[in-house]
């Protein structure tokens, strides 16, 4: 999957996000971490984002996969480094999937 895409799928989901939460929503560029510069985008809205950027790029996005904030360090997350996370989860669920289909 083209990382440009997902970029920009998740740049389009994220100002929806702020959009029906009523929330101001800044520039985004792949610097800007959402968790930090977002209003109010907090915890209990990740797993959404993440849902709604699944389905904006045709994947599923595990719900318990935090790809806002990294797991070790509890440190935001950027724009660039998410995709790179969400490619790197997309990778890992397609290669499980070819290994099942192999193994039938």
């Amino acid at each position: 999957m083209d990382p440009n895409v997902v970029k920009a799928k998740l740049i389009e989901v994220l100002q929806t996000v702020q959009a029906l939460s009523g929330e101001e929503c800044p520039a985004i560029d792949g610097g800007t971490r959402p968790a930090e510069a977002l209003p109010k985008f907090t915890s209990k809205v990740w797993p959404v984002a993440a849902g709604m950027l699944g389905i904006a790029i045709g994947k599923t996005i595990p719900c318990e996969a935090n790809i806002f904030v990294d797991d070790d360090t509890k440190v935001p997350l950027a724009i660039n480094q998410t995709v790179a996370l969400v490619l790197k989860i997309l990778e890992a669920q397609d290669a499980k999937e070819d290994e099942e289909a192999r193994a039938e």
